[in-house]
């Protein structure tokens, strides 16, 4: 992911000031002109929120597993006046399926629907079921009132495939995304990374794409 954020960055002429695997090792001055994009894991998140609520301009994370710590590390970035997006997947097309997901599920709430998450990988993916496949569970269960259930494939090089089912007794609706590349993720993170500026306080990318 830093390769491919690095490439969109260098053809949207962005100036890149630093990449490093050991974000602590930023010399603060550098820091609080920068927008600090994080793909990294969830032990480094835990370890090093603390420094890029207190030094960046603004961050972007695009780790996931660090929600049984969400509730201290959004309280230091308001502690600390610093904005941060996060998001399970910063894809603008899966962001704009978890909107369409969370509109039908309020569509169909109380109508008898019972819902269905199925995702695809590759083979190397050590997480299943997929943190994209979680926020999507978590969105149906609070438009919809109902939790689904989630169904985890890995196969081949598949670079990820998210399908959404709606089924009652008489139909059924499906809303899917796939992806080609992990390029799109990239894409939408330097996205995110732009919105940061007059930013205030911590928001889901998923929030700033439905005020589009």
């Amino acid at each position: 992911m830093g390769h491919m954020i690095e490439e969109v960055l260098i053809r949207e002429n962005i100036e890149l000031a630093l990449a490093t695997e050991d974000v602590c090792s930023v010399d603060p001055g550098l820091a609080r002109e920068c927008v600090c994009i994080d793909f990294t894991t969830p032990d480094a998140i835990k370890a090093n929120y603390r420094f890029l609520a207190e030094h960046f301009k603004a961050v972007v994370i695009g780790t996931t597993g660090w929600d049984d710590i969400a509730t201290d590390v959004i309280s230091c970035f308001y502690a600390n006046g610093t904005p941060m997006v996060y998001s399970s997947n910063f894809s603008i097309g899966v962001n704009a399926m978890m909107l369409a997901v969370e509109k039908i599920g309020n569509v169909l709430k109380d109508c008898g629907y019972v819902p269905h998450i199925e995702e695809t990988h590759h083979i190397h993916k050590l997480d299943a079921p997929s943190g994209t496949a979680k926020t999507l569970g978590g969105i149906v269960k609070d438009s919809l009132g109902v939790k689904p259930d989630i169904t985890s494939v890995r196969e081949g090089e598949v670079c990820g495939i998210h399908v959404v089912k709606f089924k009652s007794d008489v139909d059924k609706i499906k809303v899917s995304h796939e992806a080609f590349s992990r390029e799109g993720f990239a894409q939408g993170a330097v996205v995110a990374a732009r919105m940061t500026e007059n930013l205030k306080g911590v928001h889901t990318f998923k929030e700033l794409i439905s005020s589009k």
